[in-house]
């Protein structure tokens, strides 16, 4: 099997080449994406069950060493942080509108950093899917053209001058084809997975602001 690819044209051996390298980074990133979100899902989900149990934004903020690399945790660390700051100014009644505002921009500015992270590289896998298709339909195309040159050349059209041609082109469709099918397949996945997450990174987003808001309210009274 070996020699079969040692012996191909230099041209189709460049096209597996490069259709292998797709294939290897593109299951890298799958495997370690797995890893990733099962992992930030695991991570938000204790960190949530313990923030709702607790319910008290200072012993939270203690507990944060434990949830490391679990992106609700970044969001609260970074909205607490802000929030100390505003409410440490003993903010004017009708001040709290532009306090609020800050703290949702910083936390806006978390949710675009940990979905970046989550999002990373995934990329890859939907270039990887649209393109090794074409790469191997390129290798079809160049081998067919040396079966029809090796005929030309020959003046013969036995199996023996047409089939290695042949062969050589039908083996880099059949592996732009494995390539991509596993790669659009892991990036629709992840996809839905990533959806998950970012939609609960919404939703803490959202509830801390009400949260705090409520602190507002009650100060201002």
């Amino acid at each position: 099997m070996l020699s079969y690819f040692t012996n191909l044209n230099p041209v189709i051996f460049f096209v597996v080449a490069l259709l292998i390298f797709f294939s290897l980074v593109s299951w890298t990133i799958i495997v370690f994406k797995l890893f990733q979100t099962n992992a930030a899902r695991k991570s938000s989900r204790e960190f949530l069950d313990f923030f709702w149990d607790t319910s008290d934004f200072a012993k939270t903020q203690d507990a944060l060493e434990r949830y490391r690399g679990c992106p609700i945790a970044e969001l609260f660390k970074e909205g607490y942080r802000e929030t100390r700051h505003f409410l440490g100014e003993a903010p004017r009644l009708g001040a709290d509108i532009g306090g609020i505002d800050n703290i949702a921009r910083s936390l806006r500015k978390v949710t675009t950093s940990e979905t970046y992270k989550i999002e990373k590289n995934l990329s890859f896998l939907a270039t990887t899917g649209s393109t090794t298709p074409f790469i191997g339909l390129f290798g079809t195309v160049w081998g067919i053209m040396t079966a029809f040159k090796n005929i030309g050349e020959t003046g013969s059209t036995s199996l023996d001058v047409v089939a290695p041609g042949i062969s050589e082109a039908l083996i880099t469709t059949a592996i732009g084809l494995a390539v991509a099918i596993p790669a659009v397949i892991g990036f629709n996945y992840l996809q839905g997975r990533i959806k998950v997450l970012k939609d609960e990174i919404d939703g803490f987003s959202y509830d801390f602001l009400n949260i705090v808001q409520k602190i507002l309210n009650a100060k201002s009274r």
